[in-house]
């Protein structure tokens, strides 16, 4: 398997140097990040032994944290689609999602933060409107939306996807209905959803482009109860874009990776230059602070006493995810006498030894 850190030290320079004019200092410290990720040279922390007839101490190199590297957050991946899957409710769910066309992609890598924050706001707009004039629900709708910037290529391709139960609650009345088989329009989703972000960035004085094309992209299909769409999209929440063992070569100043094709089902192969690969990773990096996933309606944050109520009236089974295997945070063991071993110190810096 190739590390992604290695890649970065033989073509950061060149990648710094090429892509001078379009990197961002967010760029530079991700770099940095993942290439000292659990670096013999880097930061490391300092665990004890448990057993005080042990003792042991020992040096451990630092993870970098970064939500961009394909090495970190996996306890706190789990962590979130297991809270997500405990949120579910009985009816079935949808997956939606919501694609910038290509004529405006310039302007969102442009504008990120403006862009993707117009992209979350005329989503929700759009789909809380379709739900309170639909005729079967008329009422408050429940969806996550997260956002994710790269095509299986690895190309810069914004949108969003939505995980959306066919369900709705009347704040006023507490009436709960369901629509299954059928949500909506997914031409109409479009057609309005293309009216709002193309109104909120003129109105955010972004200069659009001289052709934007009438059809824009919304898919819209049934995903049953929402567990495997919920896994699916928590899998890409807290890490990068690549994981290293689809990076298949590093040689004469290419680097050669694998991505599953979406129609055929199967892997093609890439070949890029070290700088161009980098510079794939770094359109992937977001603005500091941007929350990349987002919850609206009954399904936010702050209706957890909601949806607690909804799943005691509907009768939910409390002790679902009891049944479910869930993963603990993995424990570091003593290389002695094998207890666990709790950290001490951290961001300690160890003297080079010549």
């Amino acid at each position: 398997m190739i590390l992604l850190s290695t890649i970065i030290n033989e073509f950061k320079h060149g990648f710094l140097e090429q892509y001078k004019n379009s990197i961002l200092p967010s760029h530079q410290k991700a770099l940095w990040a993942m290439e000292h990720c659990r670096h013999e040279h880097g930061p490391h922390m300092l665990a004890q032994c448990s057993d005080h007839d042990c003792g042991t101490r020992r040096y451990i190199p630092h993870s970098c944290g970064h939500r961009s590297c394909p090495h970190c957050q996996n306890h706190e991946n789990q962590q979130w689609i297991e809270n997500q899957l405990d949120k579910r409710l009985p009816a079935e769910y949808y997956l939606i999602t919501f694609t910038l066309p290509d004529q405006l992609r310039h302007l969102a890598w442009k504008n990120q933060k403006a862009v993707y924050s117009l992209m979350f706001d005329c989503v929700q707009d759009t789909l809380k409107t379709f739900t309170r004039n639909d005729k079967k629900f008329g009422g408050l709708a429940g969806f996550t939306a997260m956002l994710h910037t790269h095509s299986r290529r690895i190309e810069y391709h914004p949108h969003i996807h939505i995980v959306m139960p066919g369900a709705s609650i009347n704040m006023l009345t507490g009436l709960w209905k369901t629509k299954a088989g059928y949500l909506f329009n997914h031409k109409a989703l479009a057609k309005v959803f293309r009216a709002k972000m193309l109104e909120a960035l003129f109105d955010q004085g972004l200069k659009l482009p001289g052709y934007c094309p009438e059809k824009w992209v919304v898919d819209c299909k049934s995903v049953g109860n929402g567990d495997k769409a919920i896994i699916y999209l928590g899998r890409y929440l807290y890490r990068g874009v690549i994981q290293e063992k689809d990076i298949l070569r590093c040689e004469d100043g290419m680097v050669t990776f694998r991505y599953l094709h979406a129609k055929s089902g199967k892997y093609k192969i890439r070949t890029v230059s070290g700088e161009k690969f980098l510079y794939l990773l770094m359109l992937h990096v977001l603005p500091k602070g941007f929350r990349r996933i987002r919850s609206y309606g009954f399904l936010h944050p702050c209706s957890k006493k909601l949806i607690k109520f909804l799943q005691v009236v509907l009768r939910v089974n409390p002790f679902r995810m009891l049944y479910a295997r869930q993963k603990k945070q993995p424990v570091i063991t003593c290389p002695v006498c094998g207890a666990e071993m709790k950290i001490i110190r951290t961001q300690i810096t160890l003297p080079l030894v010549a």
